[in-house]
């Protein structure tokens, strides 16, 4: 044992020993320290003592900034942007020393540093520092603030989505240099639409062009993203995209990867897991990395020098928060793109209405192939209508037309086929047995439903229909109908014995399957992709998506369609797509042709004559009727402000979960509002709607009501 690692030996005095001896010299020692507690006494800072802070609370009534004091001993580490804690609730009888003390430790964001505070009462101190790395930039904080103010929201719920929450080992470990830019990239598969090239030549320029781009089907789209993302990094910017899931975000790192190299992007899922994700998002935070891709919280991914957004499949359910304030990525993106005066880039093989209005409205041009590439690289369209089911045997004893059991018997000798089920939960809603048009109210054009077998009345605005009849060819007799997505899978199964059959969809989805004869039967947006894409797909139960209580029924058919079927070798590789639905309707027809375009454009001039989002702005207001009833009464709404409703929403049966989030609880009965007004009025209404939820929760309301801006679904 060497001389430093003996023990020390007690006195012969018989003294206290050693540590004893030192914890009363500490004891005595009158050294002039700050409690961290509450800091009671202790000097303030001598340069800007106040502290801004926002802190943690998403509640709307308290969504402002609260002045902090400032102790001397963290003038150096409370710089703007860092978390802090610091003690919030105490009364204003609880001061002692000059501070305020009392109440919760509660997190925060350090805003700004102020030489004196607005607020003359004793401030209290802050707490502690939580970490001296900045998190949180002037211009996230302006982003933030914008899209809370646009949804009705609080800053504090933001920035719990734009701030992931803090890992230590994370924080503590460096991010590597920055790399120079890339060199250009080729425009490679940009080359078959029309602007294609010129759009990354302006995105290597360093210019800010704005573009919707209809992708052609195939395997194509991630390296195609990858090269808009490449071309942004030439010009010393950086890049942002934002896909609906891990898997095609996965899809999109790897084309990065194989075009760039390791270390010119992170990627940002929640699969990566807690330490990895923080990691990567320190890293752009930092500068050192210049891109990103990632799913729906990347949508706030403190990029250096932003010069691109994209969103990839702006239609998916999953851009859209499940969380107050609810918003969705393709609104946020928009949003960046104004502030940081960057380009935006949205695609995706099929088009919503929104991405229609944006090119309608002149914001952003089209980013399109000419028909002829259209023809080539997507498959050939076949429809199977209800009278096709009726003249066929097979269909009428297995629920499957003959023209399908000869698409996957021929498919099976050249590779996989895959076969699409909806989803279970879709709810039919009315249309007329002859024509099959949706059933609408006179009023307001809401959808009608059945309350029992004798009454019809409106979803949206209530209002009874005691003598409905078509628009369209004047029959008087509805329908509906939902065709079993299991036992059609099941009867496939038996079918084909001898050929394996894989399914993806709930807990369990494929990324891919092997390029083989398979049956692989899937739900919509749970498909994999197969290797060299697969021979044939069937479409079936298509009554079943599109007859779904929601005004965009045929809108996300379509899209779903068109996603699958874009998997799906082109015609001239002899891919096939038969479709299980009316071929007279407008989402059919517009599939057979792969024109998603043409069926949005028509779509928007629908609802702009029926003055339905998105060329109105509309919000709705839930919870149980009398809170609802007493909020709208409350609220100053907005002139211009049409109120749909209430009507009741239907109740949660116990033992099983809402069909989506914001659903009334199990049991509870709830009504619904629909607020609709023109256009140039939404932030008038979110203003006006956040002002009477304020006043409501400061006067103690305790019954829910929760608000939701422009709703995906409507009903």
């Amino acid at each position: 044992m060497s001389s430093d690692d003996e023990q020390p030996k007690e006195p012969a005095d018989g003294g206290p020993e050693q540590l004893a001896l030192i914890r009363e010299t500490v004891r005595r020692a009158h050294v002039p320290k700050a409690k961290p507690r509450t800091w009671r006494g202790a000097p303030l800072a001598k340069d800007r003592p106040i502290a801004r802070v926002m802190v943690d609370k998403g509640v709307l009534h308290l969504d402002r900034l609260w002045d902090y004091a400032v102790p001397e001993e963290l003038d150096e580490a409370a710089q703007p942007g860092v978390r802090v804690r610091v003690r919030f609730g105490a009364g204003s009888h609880q001061v002692r020393g000059g501070r305020r003390e009392g109440g919760g430790l509660i997190d925060g964001f350090l805003v700004e540093r102020l030489a004196e505070s607005d607020y003359t009462g004793p401030l209290a101190a802050l707490a502690h520092v939580v970490s001296p790395e900045p998190v949180l930039s002037p211009g996230m904080l302006d982003l933030a603030r914008a899209v809370a103010d646009r949804y009705a929201g609080s800053l504090a719920d933001i920035l719990q989505l734009a701030v992931p929450p803090r890992n230590g080992k994370a924080e503590a470990r460096p991010s590597p240099d920055p790399l120079p830019p890339p060199p250009a990239p080729e425009p490679g598969p940009w080359e078959r639409y029309g602007h294609g090239p010129a759009f990354l030549s302006s995105l290597a320029a360093g210019r800010t062009p704005r573009a919707v781009w209809t992708a052609l089907p195939g395997p194509h789209w991630p390296d195609e993203l990858a090269r808009a993302v490449a071309a942004t990094l030439a010009s010393g910017r950086g890049a942002l995209v934002v896909v609906p899931d891990g898997r095609r975000a996965a899809r999109v790192d790897e084309a990065l990867t194989a075009l760039l190299g390791s270390g010119r992007h992170a990627l940002l899922t929640a699969d990566s897991g807690p330490q990895k994700r923080y990691g990567e998002w320190l890293a752009v935070r930092r500068g050192s990395v210049r891109a990103v891709v990632g799913t729906r919280a990347a949508m706030f991914a403190p990029v250096r020098d932003l010069g691109l957004v994209a969103v990839w499949d702006d239609g998916d359910a999953s851009h859209s928060d499940d969380h107050a304030p609810f918003p969705h990525v393709r609104e946020v993106l928009e949003l960046r793109s104004a502030h940081d005066d960057c380009a935006f880039l949205l695609g995706g093989t099929g088009c919503t209405v929104e991405a229609a209005q944006l090119v309608e409205s002149g914001w952003a041009r089209p980013l399109v192939a000419d028909r002829a590439r259209v023809r080539a690289a997507a498959p050939l369209v076949r429809t199977v209508g209800d009278h096709d089911l009726a003249r066929d045997e097979a269909a009428r004893a297995a629920r499957l037309p003959s023209l399908a059991w000869q698409t996957v018997r021929e498919g099976l000798r050249e590779g996989p086929v895959l076969v699409q089920v909806p989803r279970r939960g879709y709810a039919p809603r009315l249309a007329c047995e002859r024509c099959r048009t949706p059933a609408r109210c006179r009023h307001c054009a809401g959808p009608l439903a059945a309350r029992d077998e004798r009454e019809l009345h409106c979803v949206w605005c209530g209002t009874a229909e005691n003598d409905w009849h078509c628009a369209e060819c004047g029959s008087v007799r509805l329908r509906a109908r939902i065709v079993g997505a299991r036992r059609t899978a099941e009867e496939l199964g038996r079918a084909f014995p001898a050929v394996p059959v894989r399914t993806s969809g709930r807990d369990h989805v494929l990324d891919t399957v092997p390029g083989r004869p398979a049956l692989v039967v899937s739900t919509p947006g749970a498909e994999p992709v197969a290797e060299g894409g697969y021979a044939a797909a069937l479409l079936l139960d298509g009554w079943a998506m599109l007859t779904r209580p929601d005004l965009r029924a045929g809108e996300e058919a379509l899209r779903r369609w068109i996603a699958a079927a874009s998997l799906v070798r082109g015609q001239d590789e002899g891919g096939t797509v038969v479709v299980v639905a009316e071929p007279t309707l407008r989402p059919v027809q517009a599939l057979v042709r792969w024109d998603p375009v043409g069926h949005a454009l028509r779509e928007l001039a629908e609802r702009a004559e029926l003055r339905f989002p998105p060329v109105s702005r509309m919000a709705e207001v839930t919870g149980r009727p009398e809170a609802v009833a007493e909020f709208l009464a409350a609220a100053e709404l907005p002139p211009p402000t049409e109120v749909l409703g209430p009507v009741p929403l239907p109740v949660t049966e116990p033992g099983r979960s809402p069909r989506r989030p914001g659903d009334p609880p199990v049991g509870e009965r709830w009504e619904r509002a629909l607020l609709r007004v023109p256009p140039g009025s939404g932030s008038a209404l979110a203003a006006a709607l956040k002002t009477a939820q304020v006043a409501r929760l400061a006067r103690g309301g305790t019954d829910a009501v929760r608000l939701r801006v422009d709703p995906p679904d409507i009903g």
